[in-house]
């Protein structure tokens, strides 16, 4: 495997994500839940502790729930840290 494969590959995911958190009925939802976002990355509950935990991934937390901006995930995705 190079690096041109897991370019393209990190660029087929990213159009199939963007993909799937189109705006949907012309209302695009800035905010995730964590199971929203853990489905979205494909990880466990524990690595997105960690990446809260480290400071990789910026969230907040309304009474018991957090929530992720959608932004914030994208710019991961895309190799920049948020």
């Amino acid at each position: 495997m190079t690096k041109e494969d897991l370019k393209q590959f990190k660029s087929e995911m990213l159009t199939e994500i963007r993909q799937l958190i189109k705006p949907e009925q012309g209302q695009s939802k800035q905010w995730l839940k964590s199971a929203e976002v853990r489905k979205l990355l494909n990880i466990s509950p524990g690595t997105l502790q960690n990446l809260r935990i480290n400071g990789t991934l910026r969230y907040s937390k309304i009474g018991g729930m957090i929530y992720y901006k959608l932004e914030d995930i994208t710019k991961l995705l895309e190799g920049g840290q948020s």
